[in-house]
């Protein structure tokens, strides 16, 4: 079995204004139908989320997984 490529860094709260997820930038519907996305519908998803994240009212008030594995390397994010 493979692994589905996903944008996921377990930060799972929804931007109000804009349906966004603050972590990856998908839309709960995006969020759930994941796992039955053909690879090319995924691609396109993942396409659009550096935009949308930009668009995000507001950054997540927790640590990231990304954040928090480069701190605990001593990695400057």
């Amino acid at each position: 079995m493979t692994a589905i490529e996903s944008p996921c860094i377990l930060v799972c709260s929804i931007d109000m204004k804009t349906g966004y997820c603050f972590g990856c930038g998908r839309t709960r519907d995006e969020i759930s139908a994941w796992i039955g996305m053909t690879p090319e519908a995924r691609r396109e998803v993942m396409a659009q989320l550096p935009a949308r994240l930009e668009t995000v009212e507001r950054k997540p008030r927790r640590e990231t997984r990304r954040a928090r594995m480069a701190r605990e390397r001593g990695q400057v994010v």
